[in-house]
């Protein structure tokens, strides 16, 4: 498994659990049965931290989707350098930090967080445009 690949592993296994606290939250406040029940407008709501952290669980899965056809790209055309790779850390990081500050929110770090992981993005995209001989025009 390449480097860029392992990072995605982490992140695809990160996002993939980030329901979890919001849904014990909706346990604690709601109960058993208000957590099994169909949501209605009269629901309890979450907890201003799992409002926070299913917002942040909605934007790491939009991410996701951009960051994670990058990393395929990346390994289809056998591009590996130290900067994708450092790229696929940076996001998984900026990611976590996103998801905790969001979580405990603390609004501009958390910006600052999205944007980092954009960069990375960034980063990637330029790689696959730059490595597989794509021209504009």
């Amino acid at each position: 498994m390449s480097n860029e690949l392992f990072w995605l592993t982490l992140t695809v296994i990160m996002t993939g659990l980030i329901w979890v606290p919001y849904i014990l939250d909706r346990f604690a406040t709601r109960g058993i049965m208000g957590t099994f029940a169909n949501p209605m407008p009269d629901s309890l709501p979450p907890s201003a931290w799992a409002y926070r952290t299913k917002n942040a669980h909605a934007n790491a899965v939009e991410n996701l989707v951009v960051f994670a056809p990058l990393v395929l790209i990346l390994q289809d055309l056998g591009i590996s350098t130290a900067a994708t790779v450092t790229a696929c850390a940076v996001f998984f990081w900026a990611r976590l930090v996103h998801l905790v500050v969001y979580a405990l929110g603390i609004p501009v770090v958390r910006t600052l967080a999205f944007l980092v992981g954009f960069g990375a993005q960034v980063v990637l995209a330029l790689a696959i445009l730059q490595g597989s001989g794509a021209t504009a025009g």
